[in-house]
């Protein structure tokens, strides 16, 4: 769950991407859509998205271009392979907001930017690097009571890889067989992102106990080097994402949902009192017509006679001496009722009485607890064991259950 903790941690994600998928990557990032999902994107702010590299066509062309130059081979790719990927690069919208906004995170993703080339393999291989900046943070502004932007950068790039080409057996010249014959920059997602051995403090390779290496995840990887490149550049006050842990940051969609659960708490709240209520209401109600009822019943008893006088049956004069009864227990419960209520009174005066003197008489242990917990502790079980000594020799006594 997002985290809420006050730590600016930064991120990067990959996402690999096909032929079929690029064309909406790219009408989302250059915002060639004449409508969006999202209702947190505000064409009015589109303007003010930055191109740290401006694509010179669509994707797709310019990939095409750089095949057709041979400066990429997608040699024995198959059609569904990845051919692009994306970086996306993000801090959490707060950090941009503490540090002036806009302008701010233009410079941060500007050597974010710096940063993705390296990350990348050089500038020729990225098509696109656009910083948003036209996409509010709803749950933010609305929790600050002012516009709030989430700043991010995507960068569209193409992975490639070095490859080595060898001379095989069908070479005339057979001197030169198993030699290399030409190195190509090859198209394959899978090759970039491989995983890497873990190394040691001095470089070399840390093995498992069947003496195969540790390898690193390539995402791991990915984030130590923007993580150290932005500390590099002087942003000391950033974090990396936390290792082991598939939450990679805290997104806007993030944030979103931990405030809308915490209104859905709220909400629960609200209607678990309101059918408490409906059912105390309920009993009421019932209650209320059972004694409407009785009422009624009671003024329906007796028939006046020839003489005027009021007659009644066996079974009225029976049901009149159970109601007498009954009013007579229910006085009587109600009496004993408030004596437990006085009593129950005098009891809670006494342990506020002395629970206010306990709270006194520790107020110095509570204080010194705060500001030092492990020393307030220790001081606190030296004091219980010069109280109650335990000797760790005398062997512990075990209750039996004396035999019949």
């Amino acid at each position: 769950m997002p985290r809420n903790d006050g730590i600016d941690r930064v991120s990067v994600r990959n996402v690999n991407l096909t032929a079929n998928q690029i064309s909406n990557t790219q009408r989302h990032n250059e915002r060639e859509k004449e409508s969006y999902v999202n209702p947190d994107i505000m064409p009015e702010r589109t303007e003010l998205n930055v191109h740290f590299k401006q694509p010179t066509d669509n994707y797709a062309t310019m990939f095409e271009q750089m095949k057709n130059n041979k400066i990429i081979s997608t040699r024995g790719l198959k059609a569904d392979a990845h051919l692009y990927g994306e970086l996306i690069f993000d801090v959490n919208s707060a950090y941009f907001h503490n540090h002036g906004g806009y302008e701010f995170a233009k410079k941060f993703y500007e050597d974010a930017y710096k940063a993705a080339i390296d990350i990348v393999g050089g500038k020729q291989y990225i098509l696109s690097a656009v910083m948003h900046a036209d996409e509010r943070n709803s749950a933010m502004s609305e929790a600050l009571g002012q516009d709030v932007y989430h700043y991010h950068l995507h960068v569209v790039y193409i992975p490639v890889v070095e490859k080595q080409i060898l001379w095989t057996k069908r070479c005339k010249n057979k001197s030169l067989v198993g030699t290399v014959k030409e190195t190509i920059t090859q198209v394959s997602s899978s090759k970039k992102w491989q995983s890497h051995p873990a190394l040691d403090e001095n470089g070399q390779p840390i093995l498992q106990k069947n003496g195969k290496p540790v390898l690193r995840k390539s995402y791991s990887i990915l984030q130590d080097d923007f993580f150290n490149a932005m500390r590099a550049a002087g942003y000391k006050d950033i974090e990396r994402g936390e290792r082991g842990s598939s939450e990679e940051h805290l997104t806007v969609t993030q944030f979103k949902i931990a405030r809308e659960q915490e209104r859905l708490k709220v909400l629960d709240g609200q209607i678990e009192r309101k059918t408490e209520t409906l059912h105390k209401i309920e009993h009421k109600t019932k209650a209320q017509k059972a004694i409407a009822a009785s009422f009624a019943n009671i003024d329906s008893m007796g028939k006046k006679n020839i003489l005027g006088k009021i007659e009644l049956s066996q079974q009225e004069v029976a049901q009149l001496k159970q109601l007498a009864k009954n009013d007579l227990l229910a006085e009587s419960k109600v009496k004993d009722l408030q004596r437990d209520l006085q009593s129950a009174k005098r009891d809670s005066e006494i342990w506020k009485k002395r629970y206010t003197e306990l709270q006194e008489q520790t107020k110095d242990f509570v204080t010194a607890r705060q500001k030092s917990p492990e020393l307030a502790q220790e001081l606190l079980n030296e004091l219980l064991n010069h109280i109650f000594p335990v000797n760790p020799k005398e062997p512990k006594q075990h209750y039996r259950q004396p035999e019949i």
